[in-house]
């Protein structure tokens, strides 16, 4: 171990404590070697993993390899923004789209769980120990598809991990595990999905390390070591905001308890500073998008309706982003569901639209329901703001 400063050592017993940027700015001053953060996360995961299930693979050996390289490269004199940083990748196949993250000097330990076979809500995953698990109530599943990933940083496995959003992948996860998920804007970053539906995201506990993500696989990280470890930069003014409960469909959806939880953070984010509630000249009514997208996904189908919804919500969204600068509803319609399934409601219902519209949104954590699980408040953005949902976030 390398010597440590002071302030250091009092989290050397439990390093799950730092941020990713805390960890960074540590291995960067060589208080902290990555082999030892990147051994002690993986030491948590084999602790934590039998009974969370975030985890399909773990990358042990090869990953101390790869934090005794980026020590290396520290001691070199090479600035990494994220140096020693152990990071969760979603799925087997993840490791491709976490080359940004290593080249900065994040550690891969492992592969997420992602849904198994035979599981259509997409909304568990399935590790290597079986099914994952809600960290905060084991019967209740942690959303889907980024299932493991979501688990493995609200239990404090890694502080960062990578997902995919399609229809929510990141966002619903993200709100019933309390943590942030952000998913950028369609098309900003590279995406096998021939659809165009999906986008690229990230989880994690706080918003500076979601920023610092964007930072780096925005290709903006010289700009992160100018800026320091604060929020994203931008404007001083409280952007403002209108909030929606059922983007003007989904009302028999919802759970009133969510929906009042969600709300009670819109307020405090307005009370805080970090945005103004207004009103909407005329109320934001979407129309549905669940067929649109279904039928996007399914080769073969008549796709004229869906261009028709598409740019019919398309026209809407640019009328509500005239007046406002953000929109703010509850990220589900419901509670995290148990592992049985979540019976004819969709956890969707309230997230695919921002996929079919393109626009970048970010869950961030609300409070608690009446059954003790966590609640997300979804805050959408106009295309190519990912800076503005972070800045209102950090507050």
């Amino acid at each position: 171990m390398t010597a440590a400063v002071p302030a250091i050592h009092s989290f050397l017993s439990d390093l799950a404590a730092l941020s990713a940027e805390e960890t960074a700015a540590a291995v960067r001053s060589r208080a902290l070697c990555a082999v030892d953060v990147v051994a002690a996360a993986l030491g948590r995961i084999g602790r934590v993993d039998p009974e969370l299930c975030a985890f399909v693979e773990v990358w042990g050996e090869e990953a101390l390899r790869r934090a005794g390289e980026v020590d290396a490269r520290v001691a070199a004199g090479e600035w990494l923004p994220l140096a020693g940083v152990p990071v969760g990748v979603k799925g087997r196949h993840g490791l491709p789209t976490a080359a940004p993250l290593l080249a900065a000097g994040c550690v891969a330990v492992g592969a997420t769980a992602v849904p198994g076979p035979g599981t259509p809500w997409q909304t568990w995953g399935l590790g290597a120990h079986g099914r994952t698990v809600n960290p905060w109530r084991a019967d209740r599943t942690p959303g889907g598809s980024s299932a493991g990933s979501a688990a493995a940083v609200a239990a404090g496995l890694v502080p960062l991990a990578t997902g995919s959003d399609g229809a929510g992948s990141v966002r619903i996860p993200a709100a019933w595990c309390g943590v942030v998920g952000l998913k950028v804007t369609n098309g900003r970053l590279p995406t096998a999905d021939r659809t165009g539906l999906t986008a690229p995201g990230v989880l994690a506990r706080c918003a500076s390390d979601a920023a610092a993500w964007w930072r780096v696989v925005a290709g903006d990280a010289p700009a992160e070591r100018a800026a320091g470890t604060g929020p994203v930069a931008g404007g001083s003014h409280s952007p403002t905001a209108v909030w929606s409960p059922d983007l003007g469909f989904a009302g028999p959806d919802l759970d009133p308890d969510v929906v009042a939880v969600a709300h009670a953070a819109a307020v405090r984010l307005a009370e805080s500073g970090a945005l103004r509630l207004v009103r909407p000249s005329a109320p934001l009514r979407l129309e549905d998008p669940a067929r649109a997208w279904l039928a996007l996904r399914s080769p073969g189908a008549d796709l004229a309706s869906a261009h028709r919804t598409r740019a019919e919500n398309d026209r809407r969204l640019a009328a509500l982003f005239a007046d406002a600068e953000l929109l703010l509803t509850p990220t589900t319609p419901t509670l995290p569901h148990g592992h049985e399934g979540p019976g004819d409601r969709y956890s969707t219902a309230l997230t695919w639209a921002f996929n079919l519209s393109g626009h970048p949104a970010v869950s961030m954590a609300a409070g608690f329901g009446g059954d003790g699980c966590p609640v997300g408040l979804q805050i959408v953005a106009p295309h190519g703001r990912e800076d503005l949902l972070l800045r209102t976030i950090a507050y």
